[in-house]
């Protein structure tokens, strides 16, 4: 097929749409239907909306709203119209908001009814000129603005180093910094997955993650829309009502919880899998009694690979089997395209199975952070690859295995929980001289954070009160799960906290 000179990546998706615009695109857990020429009328109608707004051009759109196929258009509207796309996890709280909107300086924020009287004076006061509401039950100002739009609308010119989306990632400062991605960005990584994961014609996605991170957003959406392929739309994961629709499946992403919940379901059988081609699971470390468990109960082996906000992804092991087999544990090999070494701290290669720093460089690889050139910078080496912050090996046969993260990134249940954050809003409560937050082993989660809090002289602090103040304050999924009061952290001889031994003296808390 001839590519067309538009390098706007929504171009490329509405080209893969299937002949028969009537056939059905969506099917949501709530019953309801979505042909293809919905998609395409109402992505039109909404851009139309935008660009009647008359934004200049690389303007933000900044989106925090929950899950629905309207959300998905919205998106979708976004890029057809040649904005940039923000989305914001639907847990962030007034603070982090407040940094977000003022960082990226929004033309447009989109948010839920429910949150509208707190997130409109927050836009109003960054200089947002237009805030919008959209919800879940296909409601809100946007689509009421929108249905009084032209359902026919030309995709705006693009190129491929153009930005197509702003997603905030955060670093061990504790700093939000936002990764800008480019159309060139997400339709090299659409287009490399779509062949090594063996889409095919006739398949069907679960899409069961949400759609405010790369995961579900980007591999999941980017991987069905590509491949014309029917999406089984879930709001919020059930794993009874996944389960029910895995025959109607071919292809399934999660993150390590969903695969863990979805073992506890006696209805999981290979009965239940039979028409299942690809289990890929993502964006946090899979225990290997999890992978064993899934690939003895539904006789199929899932796929690992690894990625991150600023790259997509990566690595991926093998789908096809004269590639190699999926082992677990690792993340497989680099994908085509993308140069991955290992190097350790004086920049030199490290050799077969040595532990050192991943750097990666490839066609995927972000544009930089939003309004940080001194940070870009430090974060690229001289020769163009960028460090990822993450540390792994590289065995014999080539396959990577990620061996931590830099610093003392806590990832849980697929999120990115950032210590240094969560430290600092401890440290400003009333009587707390110093905290320390480690990541600690959960069955559920695969790693949840427990805050270690020493006490000013004279000051009486109890933990659980910690916790529920910062519930105030903080998405759930950053909460600390326990929370002790102790009269001093260790240290070592240049006086830095030794949190390895923390995370030692705790990773039993929550042993199954």
């Amino acid at each position: 097929m001839k590519k067309s000179a538009n390098a706007n990546l929504f171009a490329a998706l509405r080209a893969a749409f299937p002949a028969d615009l009537d056939a059905i695109a969506v099917e949501t857990d709530s019953g309801l239907f979505y042909s293809w020429r919905d998609l395409e009328r109402a992505s039109a109608m909404i851009a139309n909306l935008l660009d009647a707004l008359g934004l200049e051009k690389g303007a933000r759109i900044a989106v925090q709203v929950e899950k629905s196929v309207e959300a998905m258009l919205l998106y979708l509207a976004t890029l057809r119209a040649g904005y940039v796309f923000l989305p914001l996890n639907t847990a962030y709280q007034s603070a982090e908001i407040e940094y977000f909107i003022g960082n990226a300086e929004p033309a447009v924020v989109v948010c839920t009814s429910r949150n509208a009287s707190w997130v409109a004076p927050i836009a109003t006061a960054a200089g947002t000129k237009h805030v919008f509401t959209l919800d879940d039950d296909r409601t809100g100002s946007l689509l009421d603005v929108a249905a009084r739009c032209s359902d026919q609308h030309v995709p705006a010119q693009r190129k491929a180093d153009d930005m197509a989306a702003i997603l905030y990632t955060s670093g061990t400062t504790g700093r939000s910094k936002g990764a800008m991605l480019t159309h060139g960005n997400l339709l090299s990584n659409a287009e490399v997955l779509k062949d090594y994961w063996g889409w095919t014609e006739g398949d069907v996605l679960i899409h069961a993650l949400p759609i405010f991170h790369v995961h579900g957003l980007f591999v999941a959406l980017h991987g069905a829309l590509l491949n014309g392929s029917k999406i089984l739309w879930f709001a919020k994961f059930d794993p009874k009502r996944v389960v029910q629709k895995l025959p109607e499946a071919t292809v399934f992403m999660g993150v390590p919880t969903l695969y863990v919940r979805l073992l506890a379901e006696p209805g999981l059988t290979r009965e239940a899998v039979r028409n299942m081609r690809l289990f890929v699971a993502g964006s946090a470390p899979l225990l290997i009694e999890t992978f064993d468990e899934w690939r003895e109960r539904t006789g199929h082996t899932i796929l690992e690979r690894y990625g991150m906000s600023e790259t997509v992804m990566l690595t991926s092991n093998p789908y096809r089997p004269e590639q190699g087999e999926r082992r677990g544990g690792t993340v497989g090999f680099a994908l085509p395209g993308v140069q991955l070494r290992v190097r350790d701290d004086s920049g030199r290669d490290c050799t077969t199975g040595e532990i050192g720093n991943i750097e990666v460089s490839g066609p995927n690889v972000f544009a930089g952070y939003w309004r940080m050139p001194e940070k870009t910078k430090e974060e690229f080496t001289a020769d163009g690859f960028f460090k990822t912050g993450d540390v792994g090996k590289i065995d014999g046969r080539g396959y990577i295995t990620i061996v931590g993260r830099s610093k003392d990134l806590i990832i849980s249940g697929g999120y990115n929980v950032y210590p240094a954050e969560i430290e600092g809003y401890i440290n400003e409560m009333a009587g707390v001289a110093e905290s320390a937050v480690v990541g600690v082993p959960h069955p559920d989660f695969g790693e949840v954070g427990v805050a270690i809090v020493i006490p000013k002289a004279g000051a009486a602090l109890d933990g659980d009160a910690i916790v529920a103040e910062l519930k105030s304050k903080l998405a759930n999924f950053k909460i600390p799960k326990r929370c002790f009061v102790v009269p001093e952290l260790p240290r070592n001889a240049m006086g830095k906290v030794q949190k390895a031994l923390l995370r030692t003296e705790h990773k039993g808390l929550f042993a199954a």
